[in-house]
């Protein structure tokens, strides 16, 4: 059996004491895990799990959807779970910088921000829900989701907390998330919109392959102020030859 040959795929396993562990497959080789843990088999990662071969009793490949974890270069994209409230309050709610572009804060109060939580928890029931964390080796560094499902078309939005920009991280999300709902989920276009002052935003759906296909003038009402509102696009290759 070639461990290696279940990286980054999403697996079930059944161990030799009759568990049974779903998720994405993260491969330890046999030297890595005998520097870290003493133990000298390879084995597999998944979440907080890691499950040696000699434990794994069967593993398969299976089939997930709706907000499954992924994984980049530098990020994990995880589900939100009830600790995120406090950060997520703390380093978006109170940041005028998140919002002042589109005006929406669901988590402007602890209060709004322990709601959204459980908001988002609840959709994950639903099978084109997305919303997910970024995590940085266990702190939340923004968040990415992807919203209002329909025909085929859904659109995605992110933000990312001040200290933690610069560094590539939204359009790393971005591009995985692009490429997990178009090719894992079947949906045939995304969309997404930023204000035209937002130079940052702007840069992030470019440099993530998505194409500006509309512009809004005075599209955004934020604060008093209007905004031409752009309008982007994103289509699989094979779709975009097609049309």
């Amino acid at each position: 059996m070639d461990l290696s040959a279940f990286e980054g795929k999403y697996v079930r396993i059944k161990d030799i004491y009759g568990n049974t562990i779903t998720g994405l497959a993260v491969y330890g080789n046999e030297s890595f895990l005998m520097h870290e843990y003493g133990e000298n088999e390879d084995g597999i990662f998944i979440g907080n799990w890691l499950i040696y071969r000699s434990q794994i009793d069967t593993i398969e490949e299976t089939e997930v959807h709706g907000t499954a974890e992924l994984r980049t270069e530098h990020l994990i994209l995880r589900r939100y779970c009830p600790e995120d409230a406090e950060p997520l309050y703390q380093y978006l709610g109170t940041d005028p910088a998140m919002y002042q572009y589109s005006g929406w804060n669901p988590y402007a109060t602890l209060e709004m921000s322990e709601e959204s939580v459980r908001r988002f928890i609840g959709g994950y029931e639903e099978d084109h829900f997305y919303s997910w964390v970024m995590d940085v080796e266990g702190v939340l560094v923004g968040t990415i989701g992807a919203y209002d499902y329909k025909d085929g078309q859904i659109e995605v939005g992110y933000s990312v907390v001040r200290q933690w920009q610069g560094r590539g991280y939204a359009t790393e999300a971005l591009k995985k998330v692009l490429e997990y709902l178009t090719e894992n989920e079947g949906i045939s276009c995304v969309t997404a919109w930023c204000a035209a002052d937002n130079a940052g935003s702007r840069r992030v759906l470019e440099k993530a392959g998505m194409k500006l296909v509309r512009t809004a003038e005075e599209g955004i009402a934020v604060g008093g102020r209007t905004y031409d509102k752009l309008i982007y696009e994103y289509r699989p290759v094979e779709m975009t030859r097609r049309i």
